[in-house]
């Protein structure tokens, strides 16, 4: 098979990595353009490009793949399929009608549940068991084509969106390139989604990451797990943003109250919320490093009663 792959951050590497050493041919790699990035803000590749410039794969980096003059380039490839894994561009309709075949996404959840930007840090927000990827024929409303293949894999009660998406990478690459020997073989059935099941995993804000300490402390730990390593948890201690990292829950008492340290330990800071504490293991307080709660209580002499809240 002749096939073009779309890609950009590191979540579809595994995609292309199992593609370009596969017997199959990758025409090009297309990927967004090289940007800005981290606190230095110096201009760097997508990891996609690193990867495709590695393997000797042409890249081409349009700013819209929409534009006429990128669809002919594109046309003038004659590829017989066109695999996408996280690119960031919404393909219309001109686009989609290139390959002999059709296009195929690879999309990290069990669709039709979780359509849209944020489907990991979705799934373990919404303290879900299972997630997984899907692939499936690319139409022009957002990821509602038909199903191609579907593995399910389990959410761990310690998982971190990090560690989640790493994993469905893997299986990303893994199923992309056996749809892609099924799509040779003529051996797949396209289903269609069923509407009345869809939800949407909307892209991620900085905001959604305040903790609400009435709420129950095992929401705030699937909040804190689904946000890590971005755009992460945060409340605030004596008026400024205090990330949290990682947490645990322990039993909570009568006496407790939401946002107030209850019991402080080399461990940890437990805090009150609306049922059980929060138990805070890993911090990152504004303008500093990552540390572990014992040492954030060594700096920050925090004690039972301080209260982690909006500043007044």
């Amino acid at each position: 098979m002749k096939v073009v792959f779309m890609g950009t951050p590191e979540f579809a590497l595994p995609t292309l990595d199992r593609l370009a050493s596969s017997r199959h041919e990758v025409l090009a790699v297309v990927t967004q353009p090289d940007r800005p990035r981290g606190r230095g803000q110096e201009v760097s590749p997508p990891p996609v490009k690193q990867l495709a410039l590695e393997r000797g794969i042409p890249v081409l980096q349009p700013e819209k793949a929409s534009r006429p003059e990128f669809i002919e380039e594109i046309r003038k490839l004659n590829p017989d399929l066109i695999v996408v894994a996280a690119y960031g561009q919404i393909l219309k309709r001109e686009f989609l009608e290139i390959p002999r075949i059709f296009c195929v996404n690879v999309h990290s959840s069990l669709l039709p549940k979780y359509r849209g930007a944020a489907p990991i840090n979705r799934a373990i927000i919404n303290g879900d068991t299972e997630s997984g990827v899907t692939t499936m024929k690319i139409a022009e409303q957002l990821d509602a084509g038909d199903i191609l293949l579907m593995r399910a894999v389990a959410i761990g009660e310690n998982d971190t969106a990090q560690t989640l998406h790493d994993r469905l990478a893997k299986v990303g690459g893994e199923l992309a390139l056996e749809t892609v020997n099924r799509l040779e073989e003529n051996s797949i059935l396209p289903i269609p989604q069923d509407e009345s099941r869809a939800t949407y995993a909307h892209k991620l804000k900085k905001d959604d990451g305040l903790i609400r300490w009435e709420q129950e402390a095992v929401r705030l730990h699937n909040l804190v797990r689904g946000l890590e390593p971005w755009p992460g948890a945060f409340t605030f201690y004596k008026g400024k943003r205090l990330r949290v990292c990682a947490t645990e829950i322990h039993r909570g008492d009568p006496a407790d109250r939401p946002g107030v340290v209850a019991r402080v330990s080399d461990y940890g800071i437990e805090v009150g919320t609306g049922k059980d504490r929060l138990v805070l293991t890993r911090l990152h307080p504004e303008g500093k490093k990552h540390m572990l709660a014992k040492c954030f209580i060594a700096g920050y002499r925090i004690a039972p009663g301080d209260t982690l809240d909006l500043p007044a």
